[in-house]
Parts: C-alpha cells; sequence; structure tokens
C-alpha cells in the first residue's frame, strides 16, 4: 500500500500514516448529524499536534480528556478499525477519532498477492502512470501518481451515450491480472450484477460530490465517494475506484489550498470518475472498462535493446528515481525504471545509479548511451523490463541518434507522427524532429522544424522543478536563435504543438548546432546533463535566426472561445451547482452561446446552455419542498459538455500540429 501525503494538511501531517479509504469512510459513517456538521472545524490543525511514539503509534491530543492513537501495521497504513482508538467515552463513535483519520493522507489500497509463480511469465507490480514504476520481484512498491509530463487523467471521446469502449491500457488485456470480484462476469464479457449496482452507488456518489463542489466538498462528502469507491473494488471496478481516490485527493488539496494542486486536473478527474462510473452502472459497457488491479511480465525471449536518453522521476507522494528508455533493434519501445521513495534527491542520484537488470554491469547514464543484450527477458505490456528470475544482460556498444534502429525516429515530420499517436488513453510515445532555435516566449522555447512549410513548435519543461535542469537548459538554448539541434521528446497532446524535449543533440552535417564531448555520443540528457557556454557554437555571428518570427505561435486553443466552456466546468468543480446556476442568471450565457456560435462550436453552445438550464432547475412543489433533489441529470449535463470540451481540444491540438 503506497501513501500519498499530498493530500494531507498542517504542517505536522506528515507525522500521520496512511488510512485505508474505508476505515475512514467508517468513522465518518458512524457519527451523529450534529458532530457530522463539525468534522471540517475538528480536521484543521488537528495534524499539527501529532507526536510519534517510540513503538511506531502517532498520538493526536484534544484537550486533557482525549488522545487519538493510530498503531499502523507492517505496511505503515492502518487497515483496521482498531488500529485507531480514542480515550473519550464516545469512542469509537467520537468527532475525535474521525478528524484525525480525516486528517491522514488516503492510502492506495493493496494490491494482492501475485500468483504463484508459473514456467514463463514473471509477474510485477502494476505500472504507475508515466515512465516511474518498479521492475520485477522485491522491488519497492509503485510510486502512485507520478508527477511526470505525460501523466495526465484521459478524458471521454465522446458524451455519456457513447459506446463503452476503453483507452489503451485500461482495460484487462493481455498481461493484465482481473481485478477480485470479477470472476463471476459471464465469458462474453458482460458486467455481473454486483459490478453494475457498485457503479451505480459510485456514480450517485460522484454526483453528489459535484454538485457540492469543492466549496462544499468537505470530509462528509469526501467520506461517501469513499465508501462507494470501496464497494467498487470490492466488486471488481479497480478503475472507478482509482478514479474516485483521486477525485478525493483532488478535493482535499484544493480545500487545503494547496499549491500543487490544480483545478484543471480536478477538473479532469470528476470527468474521468464520472464516465467510467456512468457508462459502468449503464450496464452496456464491457468488462475491459473495469481495469485491471495488476499487469505481468510476459516471457520477451531475447532482446537487443539500444539506449535513447535518461529521464528524471519524480512523483507527488514522495518516489523518485529515473527511466531509460530504450529502442529495440526492430523500432520496439522499452523502458528500465528505478522508482524507489526519496523524492527529489533520490531523482536527481538515480540517473547514475546501476541498471538493477539481469547482472548488467551498467548505471542508467551508460545505459542511456550504450546497449544490452537480455536473454530471458520479461516485459510488461508497457515496455517496462523486469528483472525477475532467469533474466540475464550483457552490455553492448551504443549507437548514434540516427543510425540503426533509431534512425526511424528521425526519418518522419513531427505533424505525421503525433497523426499516427493514440488520440488518448495512452501515454504518448516519443517523437524526435531537427529544428532551428527561433526564441523564447516566457519558460518556452520557440522552434521550427527544418522541414519545409512546418509549423511553429513550442519546447516546454518536461520537468519543471527547479532543482532539475530542464528549464536551465531551455534557456540556454533559447538564448542561441538560429541555432539548429536534433529533439527527442514526448508531445503534449493537452497543448498545441507543444513538445517536452527529454534530449537533444546536434544535427548531422549542420555547421552551427550543439558541440558535444564525444563521451556523451552525441545527446544531452536535459534532466541530467547540464549544457554549457562550451556546448554552444563559438561564433555567435553565423548563426541565423528567423528574421520574421512572431513573438509566439498560434495557438487555436487559446484563440478559440472554448476557454468559456471550461472556465464554465472548472467554475462547477470549484463552487458546485450554485456556482453554474449564478452564472446562468446574468448575460453571460448569452455572451458564451453568441461567441461559441460565431466560431462554429454549436454542439459545444448547446450542452453548455443544457448545463447552465440544469443547474438552475429547482423544481419545488405546493408546500416549497425540492421536488426532485438528485444531482444525477445536472451531473450528466456536465459531463456531456466536459466531454465534448475534451474531444473538441484534442482535435484543435492535432490541428496545430500540421
Amino acid at each position: 500500500m503506497s501513501i500519498d501525503e499530498s493530500s494531507t494538511g498542517g504542517p505536522g501531517s506528515v507525522l500521520l500514516p496512511a488510512v485505508a479509504p474505508e476505515v475512514l469512510a467508517e468513522a465518518v459513517e458512524n457519527l451523529s448529524g450534529r458532530l457530522r456538521k463539525k468534522l471540517d472545524a475538528a480536521i484543521e490543525g488537528c495534524a499539527a499536534g501529532a507526536v510519534r511514539a517510540a513503538d511506531g503509534s502517532v498520538g493526536v491530543r484534544f484537550g486533557e480528556d482525549a488522545v487519538v492513537t493510530l498503531r499502523p501495521g507492517p505496511s505503515g497504513v492502518v487497515t483496521e478499525a482498531d488500529q485507531a482508538v480514542c480515550g473519550c467515552l464516545l469512542a469509537p463513535r467520537c468527532l475525535h477519532r474521525a478528524a484525525v483519520l480525516g486528517a491522514s493522507p488516503i492510502a492506495d489500497p493493496e494490491e494482492p498477492a501475485p500468483p504463484a509463480p508459473g514456467p514463463d511469465p514473471v509477474t510485477g507490480p502494476d505500472p504507475v502512470t508515466g515512465p516511474g514504476g518498479t521492475d520485477g520481484p522485491g522491488a519497492a512498491p509503485a510510486a502512485p501518481a507520478a508527477t511526470t509530463a505525460a501523466s495526465a487523467v484521459a478524458g471521454p471521446a465522446a458524451g455519456p451515450g457513447a459506446a463503452a469502449e476503453a483507452g489503451p491500457g485500461a482495460g484487462t488485456g493481455a498481461g493484465a491480472t482481473a481485478a477480485p470480484g470479477a470472476e463471476g462476469a459471464a465469458e462474453d464479457g458482460a458486467l455481473t450484477a454486483a459490478q453494475v449496482r457498485a457503479a451505480a452507488g459510485l456514480w450517485g456518489a460522484a454526483a453528489e460530490a459535484l454538485a457540492a463542489g469543492v466549496t462544499a466538498g468537505g470530509a462528509v462528502v469526501q467520506a461517501e465517494l469513499l465508501r462507494a469507491a470501496h464497494t467498487a473494488r470490492i466488486a471488481g471496478l479497480p478503475r472507478a475506484e482509482a478514479a474516485a481516490l483521486r477525485v478525493v485527493r483532488g478535493l482535499r488539496a484544493a480545500r487545503d489550498h494547496s499549491a500543487a494542486q490544480r483545478l484543471a486536473e480536478l477538473t479532469g478527474a470528476f470527468r474521468e470518475l464520472l464516465y467510467t462510473a456512468g457508462l459502468l452502472a449503464s450496464g452496456a459497457a464491457g468488462a475491459g472498462l473495469t481495469g485491471a488491479v495488476r499487469r505481468s511480465y510476459e516471457a520477451g525471449g531475447s532482446l537487443r535493446v539500444y539506449g535513447l536518453c535518461r529521464e528524471p522521476v519524480l512523483s507527488a507522494t514522495g518516489y523518485g528515481g529515473v527511466a531509460t528508455h530504450l529502442l529495440g533493434v526492430d523500432g520496439a519501445h522499452y523502458s528500465a525504471s528505478d522508482v524507489r521513495p526519496g523524492g527529489l534527491a533520490r531523482a536527481r542520484g538515480a540517473g547514475a545509479a546501476s541498471v538493477a537488470l539481469g547482472g548488467a554491469v551498467l548505471d542508467h547514464a551508460g545505459l542511456a548511451r550504450g546497449g544490452l543484450r537480455v536473454v530471458g527477458a520479461t516485459v510488461s505490456p508497457e515496455g517496462r523490463l523486469g528483472a525477475g528470475r532467469g533474466v540475464r544482460a550483457t552490455a553492448v556498444g551504443g549507437v548514434a541518434w540516427g543510425e540503426g534502429p533509431t534512425a526511424a525516429l528521425f526519418s518522419r515530420p513531427a505533424a505525421e507522427a503525433v497523426a499516427a499517436m493514440p488520440a488518448e488513453g495512452a501515454e504518448p510515445g516519443l517523437l524526435g524532429c531537427d529544428v532551428r532555435v527561433v526564441g523564447a516566449s516566457g519558460d518556452h522555447v520557440l522552434v521550427r522544424e527544418l522541414t519545409p512549410g512546418s509549423p511553429l513548435l513550442r519546447l516546454a519543461p518536461a520537468h519543471p522543478h527547479p532543482e532539475l535542469p530542464h528549464a536551465a537548459n531551455l534557456r540556454r538554448i533559447a538564448g542561441c536563435p538560429g541555432l539548429v539541434l536534433r529533439v527527442l521528446g514526448r508531445p503534449d497532446l493537452d497543448r498545441a504543438a507543444t513538445l517536452r524535449p527529454l534530449a537533444v543533440g546536434p544535427v548531422p552535417g549542420a555547421e552551427h548546432s550543439l558541440r558535444l564531448p564525444p563521451e556523451w555520443l552525441g545527446r544531452a540528457d536535459l534532466g541530467y546533463d547540464r549544457l554549457q557556454g562550451a556546448h554552444f557554437p563559438g561564433d555567435a555571428e553565423g548563426l541565423v535566426p528567423e528574421v520574421s518570427a512572431p513573438a509566439a505561435g498560434t495557438d487555436p486553443l487559446a484563440d478559440s472561445p472554448l476557454w468559456r466552456v471550461r472556465r464554465l466546468l472548472e467554475a462547477g468543480v470549484a463552487g458546485g451547482r450554485r456556482a453554474v446556476a449564478e452564472a446562468a442568471r446574468g448575460a453571460e450565457p448569452a455572451a458564451l452561446a453568441a461567441a461559441l456560435r460565431r466560431a462554429g462550436f454549436g454542439s459545444a453552445a448547446e450542452l453548455a446552455a443544457a448545463l447552465t438550464a440544469e443547474a438552475d432547475r429547482r423544481p419545488r412543489d405546493a408546500f416549497g419542498r425540492l421536488a426532485d433533489a438528485s444531482a444525477e441529470r445536472y451531473a450528466w449535463a456536465w459531463l456531456a459538455a466536459a466531454a465534448h470540451l475534451a474531444a473538441a481540444e484534442r482535435s484543435l491540438v492535432a490541428a496545430s500540429w500540421a
């Protein structure tokens, strides 16, 4: 079970152990209605008084008569109700105990024990979003919610009535272990009645949380979501449960005014939760949308892979490490990662750590510029190499960019490579291109491909943390307009024509390009190597900048009126249904609809109007009581607008690369 410390509040919150979602949900459910109203106020600041005892327990004092003691299990997580006790007379149905549990971070559910090892595959832990993860038995637990540039909540491609299709990697495909409780599914992939009921309960809790918003989404609302998420897990719906946990953590961070929280991310989390739960609750979704608890490493035979670059991995939950991207002789992409607790210090130092793969005598710095011959390889569906039993690896020489199998990475225009990538649901692959530096635009570097007629592209830091050299290296590059260089990175499919580079190198045969040391093998890892003045051309006069270059490239997302719909949706997440209803009573709805229709977004205008109308619909009976207090119709209207917005923005982003 891994820990998310980013959702805690108060300076002493790091002392509190993580709590299983069902333990917190049960504690809040046992409170009386009067105590529930006081819970949010009781949570504030109570973690600051936490004191850790010599036996590992954590105590929080309330006045002189009540002390709450948390005694986590061997995993460091409170997984049972009797591991949280209070000394007051109302315990265990007291406000003190529920407040301390509410101030503790939410733990990820425990993964089931791996199946007995067979003769071929070696199972490994489920990889996290982004390049972070662990390999093989005995490795550290996977880091949840890795903050890589590519990590994001994938939205639905269509509205709530669309066919239920899981994105790549989202369901139980090859190498995936089905969730517990899914055994009762029919052979044709239909959901069980228990799964449909659990999804319906989660949908209802998510709708109520959306209607409440951040302002009213306190501990009670969060507890209802956690209970529904636990029920979904028992029924075998891990994808829906994971989406609910992201929403709860986002609500906590937003209410605590965490600097790491972004309203857009919480909006995406709500969209994913409502989309998944809604389709599952309809009963029309296939078993692929249930998700997988863990993924297995399948036998990959003998492989010969060459290093491309290294990428730091830094998680908001205290994990850090490195992922080295590799390329097989057949053009298949692989990676070798080393992610463990340690945060930023671990991410910075892991770039030179030894590669724990089949006895290979290479570190990640050497592997990024060298290669491996792997015998008895084990590979996850995402291409992550495992360090299981029987794996043997031998170091081999590397190849320069543009030679051997790496030539295909730089052989076609960026627009063509982006068009071939999955639209959603999977992390975009690596993309290589040769560009000329135009100049700086904020923290971005404007570049243009050397291919004639190419659009202006933006290079953005893959990891903006100030202690990592990505941003500093890009600033140096931006200071040399006219410089030509070879870039390898990952396109940001949520932003117009944006590439997040992981490594750069000189363009073969170019006169005014980078001048890297021979031992770097023609590439510089932007997350670990620091570019210096000696790495740039000495004759700055020879650089040919783009004279007529615009200050910034055309951004179809910024220029379109879709930002109005995005603001409306985010206002609903922040202020709840009431905030959307207030927006419907002014002159803004008419302006929003007119601007959208003028730009050709007629469907967006209709969906936004339907959302504001539904938010303001509060029918009452003859006695003034609400005739329909359910938030489900409002949630469907919000999801329809959010799904359409996500699809429209993806289309605009795809067009910006052409």
